[in-house]
Parts: C-alpha cells; sequence; structure tokens
C-alpha cells in the first residue's frame, strides 16, 4: 500500500492536527513509552482487571508508535536523535511485553512454564529485533528486513495483544511466540550471516 500501513493512515488525520504545533514527535514517543510501560506493569499484575487495563493502554501505546513517526515525517520534524530514541522505545517496550504476561501468566493453567516462556519470547524479540536493523542496514536502501502485504505490516499483530487480553488468550499467544518469535531470529541471524559473508567474497 502507498503511503504507508492501514494503521499508519487511521493515525494520520490526527497526527495533522499536531502539525505546526508544541507537539514533537518524542513528546509522543515519551507517551508510548510510559503507555507501554503502565500496560506492561498492568499485565505483570495477572488479574483479571489487569489484564483489561493493560490490553487498554497497550492499543494507547500501539497507536502513539505509529503517531510519532508519522509526524516526525509529516510535519519535517524528524531527527536522527529522534529516530534512535523511537527504536530503543519499541525495542524495549516490545520486549517487557512478554516478560510482563510470562509473570502475569504465572498463576494461570501455564504455572511454572509461564515466566521461562516469557523470557524466551522477550529475548527472541529483543534479539530478533537488533539482527532486523542490522540486516536492513546492509542492505540496499529502503530494504526492510521483512516486508508487510495488503497493507498490514508485520508489527502490526501487536495491536492483537489488546484485544486477546481482554479475551483471556495471552496463554496461547504466549506459547506461540517462544516458538515463532525464536524461529524468526534464527532464520533472521541465517540471512544476516549470509549477506555478510556475501558481502565479504564481493
Amino acid at each position: 500500500m502507498s503511503g504507508g500501513s492501514w494503521t499508519h493512515l487511521a493515525v494520520r488525520p490526527l497526527v495533522r492536527l499536531l502539525i505546526g504545533g508544541r507537539v514533537t514527535p518524542n513528546h509522543l514517543t515519551t507517551l508510548r513509552l510510559l503507555s507501554g510501560v503502565g500496560a506492561c506493569a498492568c499485565f505483570a499484575e495477572g488479574s483479571r482487571a489487569g489484564m483489561a487495563w493493560g490490553g487498554a493502554a497497550w492499543l494507547v501505546s500501539a497507536l502513539l508508535d505509529r503517531a510519532d513517526g508519522e509526524l516526525a515525517r509529516l510535519g519535517g520534524l524528524g531527527t536522527p536523535g529522534g529516530h534512535v530514541y523511537d527504536y530503543y522505545s519499541d525495542i524495549g517496550v516490545n520486549t517487557l511485553f512478554f516478560l510482563s504476561v510470562g509473570i502475569g501468566l504465572r498463576h494461570s493453567w501455564l504455572g511454572g512454564w509461564a515466566v521461562p516462556l516469557g523470557l524466551v519470547s522477550g529475548a527472541a524479540v529483543f534479539l530478533g529485533s537488533v539482527l532486523s536493523v542490522l540486516l536492513e542496514r546492509r542492505s540496499p536502501p529502503g530494504t526492510k528486513a521483512y516486508s508487510g502485504r495488503w497493507g498490514f505490516d508485520p508489527d502490526d499483530a501487536l495491536y492483537l495483544m489488546g484485544p486477546l487480553a481482554w479475551l483471556g488468550w495471552l496463554g496461547p499467544i504466549l506459547i506461540g511466540a517462544a516458538v515463532g518469535a525464536s524461529a524468526v531470529t534464527l532464520i533472521t541471524g541465517i540471512r544476516l550471516l549470509r549477506l555478510t559473508r556475501g558481502t565479504a567474497k564481493a
């Protein structure tokens, strides 16, 4: 889709209202970070109310994650420092999400597996994010490690975590993330290794 994913298009009308004002992309990134950490604190608490409030805060955080980049692009406010701040905020919040869910589900049907699954998922998301950035930096300009389809980016799946928390389905998601994120991280590492070797030979 030209012009960004569906979620970029969804926040664009609101972002346009901020152009020319005092709100900067870094302000939105900070709100994204705070709301994301707040959501994770609710998830780690583990109660039904915690999951409900966590899901709501997570959706706000996910929308702000799109909004800061849109404001930077549309308002011509992007800076190298802001990009780094946004990058590390995203990795930190997404990693913390799986760790906090593992802690919150320690008294669920997952029992003693919940925390280890959270650790594995969080570590895989962190490492996979770092490897993806390294892969993109070593690839031709404009290349993405994983491109979306039909107007959806791969990380749009994170939006679903809010409704899934309301439905009480984060247990299966945690298991799937431990396997899936680990597999994607392994594949990304192999791609990066092959690209690095190919560049060295060239």
